[in-house]
Formats: structure tokens, C-alpha cells, sequence
């Protein structure tokens, strides 16, 4: 019985491949079935020798790039600070602008204010002439003088601008047997209006008006006539008036 367990050992070690014929196997069968079945392990990839030039260059083109950006930040500083400088500039043309347009309107209102009047004498009473030439009067009690263009002083009205003017005169004269009462309105040294009276018995009042276009500078005032006698007092009888219309 132990031989023939013996014989079956023996055949069946006989009948088996041994090792190396399988692995002689495997490499032929490996080989048929072609390189792409064979499994190679990856190699590793090389280190570049330039990384570093590439990393430093990198680097130095984003320092760059910052120093860029920084620059660009500065100029948008830079330009909105001259904006708001605009802004602040412009709002204050705007303020300017309208305290000119205001300044324009006040000063037309005041170009059409125009108007005054004065007596002859301030106090006390007075007669004037007579003479012997026509004498300009200056009338020294003044009551308005809108716009000063009537200077006490001189006796003197000047158009302070283009325009229509309507003036008035006034002349008292105490009776007197030779003399009369007169006076006249000039403008620019021409006679344009003459108020006259004359009375032997009682005092007498005359007066005129006239409306005149004058140009600026244009003067107009009063002249006693020659050989006459003019009288006022406290009461303010002799007066000289004017005022603008409209301007022109």
C-alpha cells in the first residue's frame, strides 16, 4: 500500500510544470500579447534646471504689476481730488454767478429809482436878485434825493442813465413894480421851459414842466432870469423837482 501511494506522488511531481517553466510562460505570453499590456511603472519627471530663473522672473513681473497697480491707484487718487476740486470750483462760479445776477438785479432797481426835490433856501428867508445876467440857482433844502443824481452844491440834476425824465418849477416872487418873478429850465445849457410871473400888488407864484429824454451824464438845472427878484422862506414857495420815467 505505501508503494503505491509512493508511484502516485512521483507521477504527479512528473506531470506538474516546475517554476521556472512557469514564469518562462508568463514572460512568452506577456511578449505575444504585445508592449501595451505590459505593465512599466512611471518613471519620475525630471527637475527643470531653470525653475528658478522662472520663479525669480515671475516674482519680478509681479512686483511689477504691483508697483503698477499702486500707480494707477495714486493717478484715480490724484484725479478725483482735482474733481472734487471742480465740483467745489463750480459750485462757487454758481454762487458767484448768482450774487452777480442778484448784484445786476439791485442795481437795475436802483438805475430806476430816480427822484428829488428841493426848496430854495434851508431856513430863514431870502431874496435873490435881481441881476444882471441869468444866475443858476442852487436849490439847498432837500427833501428827496433818490439815487443822489441832484447835488445841493451846485444846483446840478445829472442822468444817472438813459431815460425819460419829467421835471417841475416852481418860482415866488413878492410884488414890485419893475421886477418880475422868472426863472428857467436848462439842459445841457439850452433854455427848454421858463416859469414868469409879474405883479404890482401881492405876491405871485408861476411854474412849469417839462418831460425830456436825456442821455447819461446829461445836466439839468434852473436859472434865475436877468433882472429879476425871486423870494422864498421857510415855507419852501421856490422849488425844483424831477424823477425818471423809465430808462431807454
Amino acid at each position: 500500500m505505501e508503494r503505491v501511494s509512493v508511484l502516485c506522488v512521483l507521477l504527479l511531481l512528473l506531470c506538474s510544470p516546475s517554476g521556472a517553466e512557469l514564469q518562462d510562460n508568463e514572460i512568452s505570453e506577456q511578449r505575444q500579447a504585445g508592449p501595451e499590456s505590459v505593465n512599466v511603472p512611471e518613471q519620475p519627471q525630471p527637475y527643470p534646471s531653470n525653475l528658478d530663473a522662472v520663479l525669480r522672473d515671475m516674482s519680478a513681473a509681479l512686483a511689477e504689476h504691483r508697483v503698477r497697480i499702486q500707480q494707477l491707484q495714486d493717478v484715480n487718487q490724484e484725479q478725483a481730488a482735482k474733481l472734487r476740486e471742480l465740483e467745489f470750483k463750480t459750485r462757487d462760479m454758481d454762487s458767484q454767478q448768482q450774487a452777480l445776477g442778484f448784484a445786476s438785479y439791485n442795481k437795475s432797481l436802483k438805475i430806476g429809482q430816480v427822484a428829488f426835490s428841493a426848496s430854495l433856501v434851508a431856513s430863514g428867508e431870502q431874496h435873490l436878485g435881481p441881476y444882471n445876467t441869468h444866475t443858476t440857482l442852487f436849490f439847498k433844502h432837500v427833501v428827496t434825493n433818490i439815487g443822489n443824481a441832484y447835488s445841493p452844491n451846485t444846483g446840478v440834476f445829472t442822468a444817472p442813465v438813459r431815460g425819460a425824465y419829467h421835471f417841475e418849477i416852481y418860482v415866488h416872487g413878492l410884488p414890485h413894480f419893475s421886477h418880475p418873478s422868472a426863472a428857467v429850465l436848462v439842459k445841457n445849457g439850452e433854455h427848454i421851459f421858463m416859469a414868469y410871473e409879474h405883479q404890482s400888488f401881492g405876491s405871485a407864484t408861476s411854474a412849469n414842466g417839462v418831460t425830456l429824454l436825456l442821455e447819461t451824464g446829461d445836466v439839468v438845472f434852473v436859472r434865475q432870469w436877468q433882472n429879476s427878484r425871486i423870494y422864498d422862506n421857510y415855507n419852501h414857495h421856490t422849488t425844483f423837482s424831477g424823477h425818471l420815467l423809465f430808462p431807454m
